[in-house]
């Protein structure tokens, strides 16, 4: 089997990250790296025997797959070149800053017949990928999103930077449109949000409780997550989780208290915690998630099948950003800057 020849574009810490799992993976060959900065490009390269260019342009022709780490106010521009020339695209989150955009490249890679898939890694996550397979129904999901002070994206604020990774997954989970979102944010470094609150409505009756900062002391990566018969526990960082769910007994004991006889009662205070439910370890394995991202990308190019996070999904990402980046709009103080003008959109437009 040909190794698929493949790039990646921008080579920062996350880019560079790119570049070494693809110089490990045998079904690809990684062809060159990329970077404005001659000097980082060149440092990549080597470490990973590959080539280094300066321009994007001359990889165009040359590799039949890229990953796009650039920062987010390029994405659309550079991600659009390659897919006009027929390069299968990873674009990494946040897909693009507005919806229009987004919808520009998933229209273009249609056409084109040409793979585009958005870099949700938490999608590839092992305690995400674990939750899966458990059949559950949502009904209130809390997030939480922490990280120390970085200066390594300016461009966008913490939504679009880390709530969106959260925002992929809830919508996945919950699968129905969003009826309404209440959320507020303060700027502390400069004119973007940098710590954000959003409670989110679904159709469905579920709800979203999801925060996310850039500017605390520790970082901090869970998930919970609330169904009719079980509550589900994930620590993203940690990949483990919990699943706690009613016993059988605990189900053969819900009678109306209202009626019962005092000894009945009485018998009930003899059950321990752990009799009325089961707490289960999740198994989970410890494989890099983007190993599996960059795996799976590369097999929806080699098949021509869907990418498992296929642009649709990176545009419906981005829509639910802006709804949260609107309902900070709507709430912001005195002294509150000007955010940047978004597309309008529809209430619930997260399809």
């Amino acid at each position: 089997m040909d190794a698929l020849k493949v790039a990646v574009v921008g080579v920062g810490a996350w880019g560079e990250n790119h570049a070494r799992v693809y110089h490990q993976l045998p079904q690809a060959e990684l062809v060159a790296v990329a970077d404005v900065e001659e000097a980082r490009a060149r440092e990549v390269a080597s470490r990973f025997d590959t080539r280094a260019v300066t321009d994007y342009h001359d990889l165009i022709g040359q590799v039949q797959a890229a990953s796009i780490v650039v920062p987010t106010a390029l994405h659309h521009q550079v991600a659009r070149e390659f897919l006009e020339a027929g390069v299968a695209v990873l674009l990494e989150k946040p897909m693009t800053r507005t919806l229009r955009e987004a919808d520009d490249l998933v229209a273009l890679a249609a056409q084109r017949g040409v793979p585009l898939q958005v870099g949700h890694i938490e999608r590839f996550n092992p305690v995400i990928r674990a939750m899966a397979e458990l059949d559950i129904t949502p009904k209130f999901i809390e997030c939480h999103r922490l990280s120390p002070l970085s200066l390594r994206i300016q461009d966008v604020g913490v939504v679009l930077d880390l709530m969106i990774h959260d925002l992929d997954v809830i919508l996945q989970l919950v699968q129905a449109p969003i009826r309404k979102v209440d959320a507020v944010a303060v700027a502390v470094m400069g004119e973007h949000e940098d710590i954000a609150n959003a409670r989110i409505v679904f159709q469905t009756g579920c709800v979203a409780n999801v925060t996310a900062s850039r500017v605390a002391l520790k970082k901090m990566r869970k998930i919970r997550v609330f169904s009719p018969d079980s509550y589900i526990s994930l620590d993203y960082d940690q990949k483990r989780g919990e699943i706690y769910k009613t016993s059988p007994l605990l189900r053969r004991i819900r009678l109306p208290v209202e009626g019962m006889e005092a000894e009945t009662i009485a018998d009930l205070r003899n059950f321990k915690f752990g009799d009325l439910l089961t707490i289960k370890q999740m198994e989970m394995d410890d494989a890099e998630p983007l190993r599996f991202e960059l795996e799976s990308f590369l097999e929806a190019v080699r098949q021509g099948t869907p990418p498992a996070v296929p642009g649709e999904h990176g545009r419906r990402a981005v829509a639910a950003a802006q709804m949260v980046l609107d309902a900070i709009a709507e709430h912001r103080w005195e002294g509150w800057e000007e955010r940047p003008e978004t597309d309008q959109k529809k209430d619930g437009d997260t399809r």
